[in-house]
């Protein structure tokens, strides 16, 4: 194959996983949540077969899907976007990283606020949303940095843009990174820029930025820009993996956005993979338990899916996953949620196939390696021979 596209819907899981209330989520199902909202219209996703995919028949089973399909397992033991994708890119992760249930120690804490001249308020577990709310006009006043995380493995910095710049929001949270690893490495520290003039006002912007550990091995990204080819990071893709592995990268502003820049790509003659990741499924949806916007941003992306596959050559491969779920109807929490993924892959050379449940994400970079004629030694299960029409 010449191109394949590797789209990761952000959260977009597909029922929970057998151990996942040891992560503490019970009877959670981000799609079948979506699936109670009137905003849901996937037609496109049905015909591909969607509904066939175990466990997901109340989205419509057809007799005749268009493309090939699979459940997914998640066998690292996390839930969040690092591991999610690190698997995803063939690396299991047998040890979860470290989560901080009540805050960061002290000694963290000092040593970030040395590094970087700003005090600290929050240190808690926190919705992004509600610790603006509840500390953005604290820290307008003091100054301080609103330092926050999640059930996640995460190390959050919010500023307000209109008091403090984002190159020095920016430069904290690249200090932070370097500070947190060995036993306080965290998967990610992410700048939270925010705008607003009080309580009542605050919001997110766009700005955000992610400071990812390194990949602890090699990963589907090295192999692909090892052997030559292209291997195009879009949306978080690049922050994910600590900027290592890609050749070139563009940031999103949105889903939307994010589609623009697949569809820019479609229309490249590039060889090789093209790695999107479409975060607002998660970031706006999910985490916010907005069941009719995950539902609605399904809707727009599986309207926005015929434009894309208008633009594939005979020798491209179009993949659709999750990293993790972040059930929009489970209020229980506000965090991600332990769930299995679909995948559904499509293409003129594709033949239409349900490979039941897979063991690992894995499975996925070690048939986009196959695919792509690239070397990369994965615990993952290539299925291209099987998803592949006899010439």
């Amino acid at each position: 194959m010449k191109r394949v596209f590797l789209i990761v819907l952000d959260s977009c899981g597909a029922g929970a996983m057998p151990d996942s209330e040891q992560f503490g989520d019970v009877g959670v199902h981000t799609l079948r949540s979506c699936a109670s909202s009137d905003k849901l219209h996937i037609p496109n996703l049905v015909k591909l077969g969607i509904g066939n995919i175990d466990g997901q028949e109340f989205l419509g089973r057809v007799e005749n899907p268009t493309g090939a399909v699979a459940r997914l397992a998640e066998r690292s033991m996390g839930k969040d976007t690092t591991i999610g994708h690190w698997e995803i890119a063939g690396l299991v992760s047998d040890n979860p990283l470290p989560v901080y249930p009540n805050g960061f120690p002290e000694d963290v804490l000092k040593a970030f606020e040395e590094a970087t001249g700003r005090g600290v308020v929050c240190n808690l577990p926190y919705s992004g949303t509600d610790v603006i709310r509840d500390y953005g006009e604290e820290q307008k006043k003091s100054g301080k940095w609103i330092v926050y995380t999640s059930a996640d493995s995460v190390f959050q910095v919010a500023a307000n843009e209109e008091d403090i710049p984002l190159d020095e929001l920016y430069d904290a949270c690249h200090k932070a990174r370097e500070l947190l690893k060995g036993k306080h490495g965290v998967g990610r520290v992410i700048a939270r820029p925010f705008k607003g003039k009080m309580k009542s006002d605050f919001y997110r912007t766009s700005n955000r930025h992610d400071y990812s550990l390194e990949p602890p091995g090699r990963t589907l990204l090295d192999a692909v820009k090892e052997a030559g080819l292209d291997s195009i990071g879009v949306g978080k893709i690049h922050d994910i993996f600590a900027g290592i592995g890609t050749t070139e990268h563009v940031y999103n502003t949105s889903n939307a956005n994010g589609m623009e820049h697949a569809m820019h790509y479609a229309e490249t003659d590039f060889e090789g993979l093209c790695f999107v990741n479409l975060v607002d499924f998660d970031m706006l949806y999910g985490h916010r338990r907005d069941i009719d916007g995950y539902a609605k941003a399904l809707t727009e992306f599986d309207t926005w899916l015929p434009e894309l596959l208008k633009e594939l050559g005979e020798d491209d491969i179009v993949m659709i996953t999750a990293d993790h779920g972040c059930d929009p109807s489970y209020t229980a929490t506000t965090d991600h949620t332990r769930e299995y993924v679909p995948l559904l892959v499509l293409g003129q050379k594709v033949r239409p196939v349900n490979l039941g449940t897979r063991k690992s994400f894995a499975d996925v970079a070690a048939t986009v390696a196959q695919l792509l004629d690239v070397q990369l030694d994965t615990p993952g299960i290539s299925f291209a021979e099987e998803i592949l029409k006899e010439d």
